[in-house]
């Protein structure tokens, strides 16, 4: 896959033409195009990199992660591993002070679902977070 077709996809994913992001970008027409053959200088690639919110090595197709914080698989088995615990932990009696019975089975089934659901969004955001900051601290 080349650099336009990385920013071709990203296109569509935003609903944009090829043509509008080199608008948006103060780019010649059709200066897009030329990536299909040749690797876009710096500044160009930074560019569309930060329109999309995206990195320059996804652009380049050195990794397929759109982003620096994007959770990998071991990331998400971690993350399904972390909440499995929790849930245990919810269930065992006496796990958490102040709470002096089974939690979850406690709750209807579609509360037991959404604090389900937040656990597991916490700990999707908590690991972004940790990424993002480790990611900042390698660019110093």
């Amino acid at each position: 896959m080349t650099v336009f077709d990385r920013v071709k996809k990203l296109c569509e994913e935003q609903k944009i033409t090829i043509v509008e992001l080199e608008e948006k970008m103060g780019f010649g027409r059709n200066s897009l195009y030329s990536w299909k053959k040749k690797t876009p200088k710096g500044s160009n690639l930074l560019k569309v990199a930060e329109f999309f919110n995206t990195s320059t090595d996804y652009l380049l197709g050195r990794t397929d992660k759109k982003r620096f914080d994007d959770l990998t698989e071991k990331d998400e088995k971690d993350i399904q591993k972390e909440l499995e615990e929790l849930i245990n932990g919810l269930n065992n009696k006496g796990a958490f002070a102040g709470f002096d019975g089974q939690i979850l089975d406690e709750l209807e089934d579609e509360d037991r679902e959404l604090l389900i659901a937040s656990l597991e969004n916490s700990l999707r955001l908590a690991k972004r977070i940790i990424k993002q900051k480790s990611t900042s601290r390698n660019d110093l």
